[in-house]
């Protein structure tokens, strides 16, 4: 019950410092929410691309372009050696017209600069997907080159081709987000650390008081613990609020590629929002402990 009271004591310390310092308190915890904010983006970026390559490197899509003027015996030849193929699903067939006005649609108030251009460049196409590669053992580069041998076949692309080239984006990402998380986090350290200290100067004549009675440097440090701890786990939610609310105001949460869905932007999900604040709280706990550590170091000199 000791123990109880105790601990009811130092958080109730800890909060009537916060009001009665709550202009430094809220300006610390608008920056931590700031950079909380932009460490967040970074994940929830990282998240929705490793996930899309994931997801796209357990299927497979297959862009089969057509020759200009094919005949029809040359296009059902074609659909039935694609339907043939092990876990091959013919998704559609995109027409010259329908490319064409999916790349007039895609470009928006840009499109007027197609206007000058007489002929439709664009080929016709079949859109393929190829469901659990490894359980069929597809071969992308054996099945392009049987298929781009086949009449009316103009070129073949399969998704691997770009998700080789999208691997070196989400590395350079990843290690951008590395870096920037891990300068934010000093940050936040410098901050709050920075805060508690201004604050324990600010009562040291109370702190004097305090051990002259017999208080342990513990019993002494703890409110400055939590302060710490409350910052960051306000600054936490504060920026995952933020980062929410603009998730939400996304005018599309699905991304179409010439008329096919591509990728579906996800919210962070439960594993990365609990590390979230528990980053924010970690932080505010270290920063804390770097503030009364130099603090009452420097006092004891």
């Amino acid at each position: 019950m000791a123990i109880h009271r105790v601990w009811i004591y130092h958080f109730k310390n800890a909060f009537l410092n916060i009001i009665n310092n709550r202009l430094i308190h809220a300006v610390s915890i608008g920056t931590i929410s700031v950079s909380l904010l932009f460490f967040g983006a970074f994940i929830l970026l990282w998240v929705n691309l490793n996930g899309w390559v994931v997801q796209w490197g357990q299927s497979m899509t297959l862009s089969v372009y057509l020759k200009e003027g094919v005949e029809r015996k040359a296009t059902e030849k074609l659909e039935s050696a694609l339907k043939s193929l092990p876990g091959a699903e013919i998704r559609g067939f995109v027409s010259k017209e329908k490319a064409w006005s999916n790349l007039m649609e895609m470009l928006g108030s840009q499109a007027r600069l197609l206007e000058g251009i007489a002929k439709n460049p664009l080929p016709a196409s079949y859109e393929v997907l190829f469901r659990d590669v490894s359980k069929h053992h597809i071969d992308p580069k054996a099945i392009k080159d049987k298929i781009e041998r086949m009449e009316g076949v103009d070129e073949v692309q399969y998704s691997e081709q770009w998700l080789e080239r999208l691997e070196g984006v989400i590395y350079f990402v990843e290690l951008a987000g590395l870096i920037i998380g891990a300068l934010l986090c000093i940050a936040v350290l410098f901050i709050i650390s920075n805060t508690l200290r201004l604050t324990i100067y600010s009562r040291r004549d109370e702190i004097e008081i305090q051990k002259l009675v017999g208080a342990t440097d513990w019993f002494v440090k703890a409110p400055y613990m939590i302060e710490g701890s409350v910052q960051g786990v306000l600054g936490g939610g504060i920026a995952f609020c933020i980062l929410l609310v603009m998730y939400s105001l996304l005018p599309v949460k699905t991304i179409h590629l010439f008329g096919l869905p591509l990728m579906d932007i996800i919210f962070l999900p439960k594993p990365y929002i609990i590390a979230f604040f528990s980053t924010g709280f970690l932080l505010g706990l270290l920063g804390s402990f770097i503030a009364i550590t130099r603090s009452f170091r420097f006092e004891s000199r």
